[in-house]
């Protein structure tokens, strides 16, 4: 069996925008499975979920979340974008970025979010974590594909191309991140 008593390390969701709870679509699935391994979890509603404005968002990260150097960030779509930039000025253990972005893609909604409005210091990034990985669909119908290849190449992360993913809203289980979490966060017999 899997199981693995952690007290140190949690999994903290922070789920996309234009949304008003966090239980949509795989993350009610994953939030069960991680915490089978004996794993904390933390899967809540962000404050301004609609807008996941940054000048909300990453103050709650750090302040009511309490997001640490043991903790590992699961951010979704607008969420990722909140995981990297909470990892430019924090120490974690690590972040499964699924379907992230490093522009604004033009959106409005995205623009108003803050997230782009300073230059990445993907090295900060990079240097506050010791694990990433960046998931998405190779058909994902909001974000170019070669926003992905960016982020990975600047990261130097881990990546997982998911074929006829989308932006996985459709999706009800995402083994292939708990199998990454298997392999990544629990320690060998």
């Amino acid at each position: 069996m899997w199981y693995y008593d952690s007290m140190d390390t949690r999994f903290i969701f922070v789920h996309g925008n234009g949304g008003d709870d966090w239980k949509s679509a795989w993350a009610e699935w994953l939030k069960n499975e991680i915490e089978k391994l004996g794993f904390a979890t933390v899967f809540e509603t962000m404050p301004d979920p609609e807008k996941a404005r940054s000048e909300y968002w990453l103050p709650h990260m750090k302040d009511v979340l309490k997001v640490g150097k043991e903790d590992v960030l699961i951010g979704y779509s607008s969420g990722a974008v909140a995981a990297m930039r909470f990892g430019e000025q924090h120490d974690i253990r690590g972040s499964i970025l699924i379907s992230p972005s490093y522009t604004d893609l033009g959106d409005e909604l995205e623009k108003e979010s803050g997230y782009f409005d300073a230059p990445w210091d993907w090295k900060a990034i990079k240097s506050h974590q010791k694990k990433m990985l960046v998931v998405w669909g190779d058909d994902d119908p909001y974000i170019p594909q070669h926003e992905f290849a960016y982020i990975v190449l600047q990261l130097g992360a881990d990546k997982m191309k998911i074929p006829v993913g989308g932006h996985f809203q459709e999706k009800q289980d995402f083994m292939e991140i708990l199998k990454y979490i298997k392999k990544t966060y629990v320690p060998k017999a």
